[in-house]
């Protein structure tokens, strides 16, 4: 893998939702938004050249979207499905 990437995990203000959603899909390191049940309210795959830009992107653009209260990371270490696994058999 040669980009940082990590899952964030967000809870928002149920009424500001959509508006989230459409916020989010705009933001050029976002590569996935879902729309999900469960603990959070929405799931996205955030990409990043290093963690250092992850962290900015994370501070300075998710964070600052109106109806988000709070967001847990997970970063990815190593995907186990797709190109970059089946070329490693």
């Amino acid at each position: 893998m040669s980009k940082f990437m990590a899952s964030v995990n967000i809870f928002v203000d149920p009424s500001e939702k959509q508006r989230v959603i459409c916020e989010l899909s705009a933001l050029e390191n976002i590569e996935e938004v879902y729309d999900v049940t469960g603990e959070y309210d929405i799931v996205s795959v955030v990409s990043a050249s290093c963690l250092e830009e992850f962290r900015e992107v994370l501070q300075r653009k998710i964070m600052k979207i109106k109806g988000i209260r709070s967001t847990i990371t997970n970063i990815i270490l190593h995907p186990h499905k797709g190109p970059k696994c089946s070329e490693e058999l």
